[in-house]
């Protein structure tokens, strides 16, 4: 069920879901009794439960009904909107152990601000759940409790089926993580034969560092034990400049030196799709609800609107005159093969455009989203402006590689981009919400260390949402052939 109305947190409503959320975490709630507590925390479980098919009995109760009002249940996406920033933090402070609990908080609090998650945190939608189950899945997985981030990739794909692919995608940040490790000493590989090395020691008395830069912090006891450390097993050494193929041969290498531990940790994840594949077998399609309305389609224009509203949406760091001349500078070193690569993209570009930029019925038929208007105003202004994007869509698409390549490895790199593209491309409805997680990816691992471009994301991102709120309250409309009062969303 999917309430479209807006409605601040009452007192009552953010009372009641808070009672139930401090007895999971263990917070404090004072002038309460622990048997009111308990029963009221089992009450949000009866909730959640009566969202799936055959609990009518459950829903038709008058006790229950009374508790399951409107702003009860858009206060689910508030308390999960602070848990998501939680998330964030110790995401960003586990990949990053150097960076200071000051400038983490202001990360976690600028991305809390991001306009797509904002906006929707105020709405009983599925985007912030969805993104706080992938987070918990990947924050999960770099502890390499890999039980744990399976259970919650289940999660995810109940909240989103689309989620499969992001749970695909962590345990593939997992093997990378383990099979592309990287001593203290920074040996760096250059010849594939002598990648794989024995050793008799235990990881958790090396200083590791995998490809997302992972490294022990204050979870040193679930990091330490790591089972995957065995003696006379494989441990492969890279270094960040080696090549996309050096990166594959030694992953290859490790993953037959260490396929069956690899298949134990990992098993969780299968078992996940395997499961999901009986799901679509038996449901006909990825999506529940209007599948006709969401059938696969080779939308392939969409990467590169993400790529652009993923760059604007840094515009501080991917718009700015450094980064230019960086890349600019990147290119020139390696002439030929960067103007190649920035030919065969921008080809790829015009033959995206051209051949798969899809109209969606939804999009031209709802006016009450921005998607309808950046098509009608920009995109689909002049049958030449779709073609005159291509090079912005090109350079924010460089611009991350860029920024992302800095601090992660190839591989990594490659897996993300088939990972957004598996998501995007088949979705034929130009919606921003679907860029949420993979951007949260993104600026999660891209290092930005002065105050300034986050103090300038932060006020780009209040002054968005600013005008979006006061476009949503202020600007009502109606429509002739429909009664009721619409409003102006995401």
């Amino acid at each position: 069920m999917h309430v479209m109305g807006y409605h601040l947190f009452s007192a009552d409503g953010f009372k009641m879901m808070i009672i139930p959320c401090s007895i999971y975490f263990q917070m404090p709630y004072q002038n309460n009794t622990q048997g009111l507590l308990r029963s009221q925390y089992y009450l949000s479980l009866v909730h959640v439960a009566s969202l799936f098919p055959g609990m009518s009995i459950v829903q038709a109760a008058s006790s229950f009904s009374e508790v399951c009002t409107t702003a009860i249940l858009r206060s689910v996406n508030g308390v999960l909107a602070v848990l998501c920033s939680i998330l964030v933090y110790e995401i960003i402070t586990l990949l990053r152990p150097t960076l200071s609990e000051g400038k983490a908080t202001i990360c976690a609090v600028v991305l809390a601000l991001y306009p797509l998650h904002w906006f929707f945190t105020f709405l009983y939608y599925t985007d912030v759940a969805s993104l706080t189950a992938v987070l918990a899945m990947y924050l999960a997985c770099l502890k390499k409790s890999y039980w744990l981030s399976a259970v919650l990739g289940a999660l995810a794909v109940v909240i989103r089926q689309t989620n499969i692919v992001w749970m695909l995608f962590v345990a593939c940040t997992g093997v990378i993580n383990i099979t592309l490790v990287r001593p203290r000493d920074n040996v760096e590989v250059n010849d594939t034969n002598t990648a794989i090395r024995k050793s008799n020691r235990s990881t958790s008395n090396d200083d590791v560092t995998s490809g997302s830069n992972l490294r022990q912090r204050k979870f040193s006891n679930s990091l330490g034990t790591d089972k995957h450390s065995m003696p006379s097993a494989s441990l492969v050494s890279t270094n960040h400049s080696s090549g996309l193929l050096d990166e594959v041969k030694v992953i290859f290498l490790a993953l037959w030196h260490m396929k069956w531990e690899l298949l134990v940790s990992f098993s969780p994840f299968l078992m996940v799709f395997v499961a999901f594949l009986a799901f679509i077998r038996w449901n006909g399609s990825v999506v529940l609800g209007a599948k006709e309305a969401h059938t696969v389609s080779p939308h392939f224009a969409q990467i590169m609107y993400f790529g652009l509203v993923s760059a604007l949406a840094v515009a501080p760091l991917h718009c700015s005159k450094g980064q230019v001349v960086d890349l600019f500078r990147s290119f020139w070193k390696r002439r030929p093969i960067s103007f190649f690569q920035v030919f065969v993209a921008v080809i790829a570009g015009v033959f995206s455009v051209h051949f798969f930029s899809l109209v969606h019925p939804y999009l031209i038929a709802d006016n009450r989203h921005y998607p309808f208007y950046l098509w009608r105003k920009v995109i689909n202004a002049h049958w030449s402006m779709k073609y005159l994007l291509v090079p912005l869509y090109v350079y924010s698409w460089f611009s991350i590689f860029s920024t992302l390549g800095k601090v992660q490895r190839k591989i990594w790199v490659l897996a993300f981009f088939l990972a957004t593209a598996a998501v995007l491309v088949p979705a034929p409805l130009i919606e921003f919400r679907y860029y949420t997680i993979p951007f949260y990816f993104i600026i999660l691992h891209s290092h930005i260390n002065d105050y300034q471009s986050w103090l300038l994301m932060g006020l780009l991102y209040l002054a968005i949402n600013v005008f979006t709120m006061m476009i949503f309250l202020f600007r009502p409309f109606h429509w002739d052939h429909e009664p009721g009062i619409q409003r102006f969303i995401w």
